[in-house]
Order: structure tokens, then sequence, then C-alpha cells
């Protein structure tokens, strides 16, 4: 029996654990409420994973770049863009989020509140610097983390060889806190259950209900941030036919979709870019990076959206500095916490722990994470693909006769030959 049960696909569990949970919730009524320690249990879970995991990922990510002596300006420029795009996912998402009212008449009240002082735009730069790294640690204060991370990262680099030691621990911490973060993720079913069983055991079941309007501001934001966003820096950067671009690129988004997996498409992408034109050298170097660390749907469009509707079911009221800490965060962050299985719900812990919103909501969207992750993978490989040709072009790793040529004429070539 143990075995039936390991074999059946995460997201069937998890999906499985929200049923039953509001099965519970709806038949026991308040009764049910008794099961929400399981819930908090998760909850912490995540809560104990966050700085530590955040705190080494973003060392390694610098230090790997940095490592790359022979492609350093290829580094930097498509890291650039990779944070450009983040950016304007955050700000797609949060206009998205803040113009649907996905809440509805919903007002849940979160068990544990904490007082929200509102500081100025300067305060809020101020506090990104950490004045005691282990106190920030300690605390969990995401920005002050990451700013420290990305220091000590510089730091190694510049060092060099004698810093070997200490970039081979913090690689060793980073696969270790993966490890860790993909042995807590499996607690999600158990997780949501209690969570779910609780929630509809006190609210009842309409608080279900604004889920489908989520979804749709999802797909509303992704389908935005890849038209306009994606094809826009085509049309206007590389001065290439966006229509072209994406009629390219469709093998690959629907793997993407169906998968909801970016690594598993890496060898669809990898096709349709090399049929776009863009050299092998660059291709084989800027998708597995992208994989890594290029999040839009994850890391932008997702975490806004998710914290905006969080917010509005427990009827909490964000403002200008929450809406700008949520864009940072999300974006700076899903750089480096991306490769991590499960990255997206550990990314939307760190946003609602930034702006002290409850996380007893990632229940919500944890049941239908499937849905949610085919269109933000097929975001994040679309950004990946533009990357690749922008870039590629700019760099002189790109073939224009290539990119407009005919989507077999590749293969005819082959056969020629």
């Amino acid at each position: 029996m143990w075995q039936t049960i390991k074999q059946i696909p995460f997201w069937q569990k998890v999906l499985a654990g929200f049923v039953l949970g509001a099965m519970i919730g709806v038949i026991f009524g308040e009764s049910a409420t008794v099961l929400k320690p399981l819930g908090d249990l998760f909850i912490g879970a995540i809560k104990m994973l966050v700085a530590p995991l955040v705190f080494c990922a973003i060392v390694v990510s610098i230090t790997a770049l940095g490592s790359q002596v022979s492609l350093k300006r290829l580094s930097f420029k498509t890291l650039a863009m990779f944070m450009f795009t983040g950016t304007l996912a955050s700000l797609i998402g949060l206009t998205v989020g803040s113009l649907i009212d996905m809440g509805g008449s919903m007002d849940l009240v979160a068990t544990e509140v904490r007082e929200r002082h509102v500081p100025g735009f300067a305060q809020v730069l101020l506090d990104m610097i950490p004045v005691n790294p282990f106190a920030s640690l300690a605390e969990g204060k995401v920005l002050q983390i990451i700013v420290f991370a990305a220091l000590i990262g510089i730091a190694i680099n510049k060092v060099g060889e004698k810093a070997e030691p200490l970039k081979r621990t913090f690689e060793a911490g980073a696969e270790v806190m993966f490890q860790l973060t993909r042995m807590v993720l499996q607690l999600t079913p158990i997780g949501v259950f209690g969570l779910m069983a609780w929630i509809v055991g006190q609210y009842g079941l309409s608080t279900l209900l604004p889920l489908g309007k989520f979804i749709a501001a999802i797909y509303i934001a992704a389908l935005i941030h890849i038209i306009f966003v994606y094809g826009g820096l085509i049309k206007f950067v590389a001065k290439l036919s966006p229509l072209q671009f994406f009629r390219k690129a469709i093998p690959a988004q629907i793997v993407a979709f169906t998968t909801a997996s970016s690594f598993g498409t890496l060898p669809a992408s990898t096709r349709c870019t090399e049929s776009m034109g863009v050299s092998k050298r660059y291709s084989s170097f800027v998708l597995p990076l992208g994989a890594t660390m290029n999040m839009d749907g994850c890391g932008g469009i997702y975490p806004a959206i998710a914290a905006i509707f969080i917010a509005q079911i427990y009827g909490i009221t964000l403002d200008m500095t929450d809406y700008m800490l949520i864009a940072v965060t999300a974006t700076v962050a899903s750089v480096g916490t991306a490769g991590v299985p499960g990255s997206a719900m550990v990314m939307l812990s760190v946003t609602l722990g930034v702006v002290g919103l409850p996380l007893e909501g990632i229940a919500f969207i944890a049941a239908i994470d499937r849905i949610i992750d085919m269109i933000r993978t097929s975001t994040n490989v679309t950004g990946d693909m533009m990357t690749a040709v922008v870039i590629g072009k700019s760099e002189g790793q790109f073939d224009e006769a290539q990119f407009y040529a005919a989507e077999d004429e590749p293969l005819k070539q082959q056969a020629r030959n």
C-alpha cells in the first residue's frame, strides 16, 4: 500500500489533501478545527527553511556567475535581462492583482497578526543593510539576508583561490538546504489537509469560491507578460518578428505547459532556440542558467498576485511600500531559490513574511498549484528563449537567416549533407 501511495504524483497528493480537508470541514464544522496543528506544523517547517536557504542559495548563485571568467560579459547581460523582465513581471502581477477583486466577500482572521509599521522610502533602503547579520538570520529579515549574502558572494569572487574552501562550504550548505526543502515539501499534503479542514470548518465552504478569480488573474498576467514584454523585447530590442519567435517557440511552450518543469523542457527549448538561429554555444549556457535563475512566472507574477489575494481574503490593506517590497523581494530572491523544487511556495512564504501577511493563506494556493504551475513554467521557458535570442543577437551568437527560415529547413539541410 505504501508503495502505491509513493507512486501517486505529488500534485495529486496535494489536491487530495485539499479535497479531504474541505470535506472534513464541511462534515464536522467547527470540530474540524482540531486538525489545525497539522497545518501549523507545515507552516513552521517552511519558516525554518527560509533564512538559511535564501542565504546559501544567493551566495552560491553569485559565486557561480563569477567563476565563468570567459563568459563574464554574457553572464552580466543575461542576468541583467533576467532581473529586468523579473521586475516587469512583478509589476504586471501587482497591477493585475490590484485590479481584480479576488477575495470577494471573504474576510478571514489571521491567527497571528503582526503590527504593521509603515516606514518611509529612505527607511526601507536603510533597513536593507544588516547592522547585525546574525540577528537578521535569526529574525528572518529576508531583504537584509539577501543583501548580506550577495556581498559575501561578491567578496568570495574577489578573494579568489584563497576563498575556495569557503565557496565549497556554501555550495555544500546549499545542497543540504535544497535536500531539506525537498523533505519539508513532502509535508505539503498533510499541511494543506489540516489547514483546509480548519478554514472550511470555521468559515464555511464559500471560502473556496474566489480561487477561480485567482487562477484567472495568474493566467491573464502571464499572457500579458509573454505577449507584450517578451514580444516587445523581440520587436524593439532585437528588431525581429515576434510572430516568428512565438511560432518557433510553441513546441517548447507546449512541453512546458504539460510537464510544468523548466528542466524537463530543456531538450525542447534547446531545439527551438537552435531553430531560431541562436548558436549552440550560447543556448547551452543561457537555457540551463534560465531554468535555474529566470523565474518570471514563479518569482515575479505568482508571488505578487498571491500576496494580494491573501491580503484580500484576510481583509488586510496593502500600501505602496508593501507593493514595492513585494516586487523587490520576489524579483531578487527568486534568482537564488529558483533551482529548488517547490521554489514557488518557498518564494511565496518569503514574500508574505516580508510584508507581514499570514502564511496560512498558502493552503488555498497549494491545492491548485499544478494548474498555476503550468502557465508559470510556460512563462519561464518563453523568457529563457527570448533572452537567448535578444542577448544572442547583441553578442553575435545569432543567425538571422536561420530565424526566418522555415521550421523544417535545418532538417532538410542535414538530410542533404
